[in-house]
């Protein structure tokens, strides 16, 4: 029988698409546990590889017959050898190009839609790693928000749209990713923007982003208007791009909200976060459409593959918005954070400029889970 080779774009389309999928994830226990991929109709079956040096008749009656099997490891080594044995025990598998590694840098642009005063927004969805960053596009200019360090990805749709970007954006200092925001600037001559408050100790040259900051995008005049936010961070900026969508950075998603301790400060950050959330974000119009910079689970997924919620439904649905009691939503912030990101502090030094780790070291900071939101 065959092995096939199954792409990330690939097996993205199939989350996308709701398909049917069973995973042999052929890592050690405490990486599965700790992330795996996810889909609507996946099922997962975790049996590390070293169990399987010997064989892989133990399993063949664990597999299904009629759905399709993905072999999965870390890097793509071992996922090749157990397909290699599935298949010479009759099973047609495939295996992940480039294995966790791979699927946690792949991004897929999916368009949100088009702006009221001509232009597009797209946004692209990190799916392993569950980032989201955005392209506002108009008259043949473009702005990036919250851009990765895979800067090829843009720059690559960039062109093949036929735009110039000419402004990047950091909704906040990021903890959990490593931004591609100013690599992207100096590659295109773009302007690089960053909160003020956020950056008292970068030490690179950027242009501050203040409350209340308009910067249009195209001669059509589209407007991105920039709001002061706190709450993840000191700094943290929301967008109101084109009185249509409400580009929520690290604040608010879909089905949580933010977390306000990656720099120590929670207890202080959480008045923040509770200002931003129920006073600043009130003031807003019902009818904007949140885009968040990431998702939690799969199942906050669109039909289309794209993360977005009409504001006025978070406020109806999402229990972060709806702690009346102050101390309540405190202790409900304090109480259920996650565990920090992977080298969180390393991550913020990169974005402040203070380090520069190698292309492989930049990946294992970044291996893991989304750990953004207060659970």
């Amino acid at each position: 029988m065959a092995v096939h080779l199954m792409s990330p774009a690939d097996l993205t389309k199939k989350i996308f698409h709701n398909e049917k999928l069973f995973i042999l994830d052929v890592r050690n226990e405490n990486d599965f546990k700790d992330w795996k991929i996810e889909g609507r109709h996946f099922q997962s079956l975790n049996i590390p590889y070293f169990e399987l040096l010997d064989g892989v008749d133990a399993i063949i009656d664990k597999l299904p017959l009629d759905k399709d099997i993905l072999v999965v490891c870390a890097k793509e080594g071992s996922s090749v050898m157990v397909s290699d044995m599935l298949s010479a025990a009759g099973l047609t598998v495939s295996y992940l190009k480039g294995g966790m590694e791979a699927w946690s840098e792949h991004l897929e642009p999916v368009k949100v839609g088009d702006l009221r005063h001509g232009g597009e927004i797209y946004q692209f969805v990190r799916i392993g790693k569950g980032c989201l960053s955005y392209m506002v596009v108009s008259d043949g200019e473009a702005a990036l928000i919250d851009a990765t360090r895979m800067i090829d990805h843009y720059l690559h749709f960039a062109e093949s749209i036929g735009v110039n970007i000419t402004h990047v954006f950091d909704t906040h200092l990021h903890a959990d990713h490593i931004s591609g925001g100013r690599l992207i600037a100096e590659n295109t001559g773009a302007t690089y923007w960053l909160p003020s408050k956020d950056a008292a100790e970068v030490i690179f040259k950027y242009h501050p982003l203040e409350d209340g900051s308009n910067i249009t995008i195209g001669n059509t005049k589209m407007n991105i208007h920039a709001l002061h936010t706190p709450g993840h961070t000191i700094g943290s900026t929301s967008f109101v791009v084109d009185e249509q969508f409400l580009l929520s950075g690290d604040i608010l998603f879909i089905d949580s909200i933010g977390r306000p301790d990656l720099a120590g400060l929670a207890q202080d950050w959480v008045v923040d976060l509770r200002e931003t959330l129920y006073k600043r974000y009130r003031e807003l119009s019902d009818d904007l459409v949140v885009l968040p910079a990431h998702f939690m689970t799969i199942g906050e997924l669109n039909e289309d593959g794209t993360v977005s919620e009409h504001l006025e439904t978070l406020f109806a649905k999402n229990h972060g918005l709806n702690v009346e009691d102050e101390i309540e939503f405190r202790n409900l912030v304090t109480e259920n954070l996650p565990p920090q990101p992977n080298s969180y502090k390393e991550i913020r030094q990169t974005n402040m400029g203070k380090i520069t780790p190698d292309k492989k070291k930049q990946r294992e900071m970044e291996i893991g889970p989304n750990r953004c939101a207060v659970r």
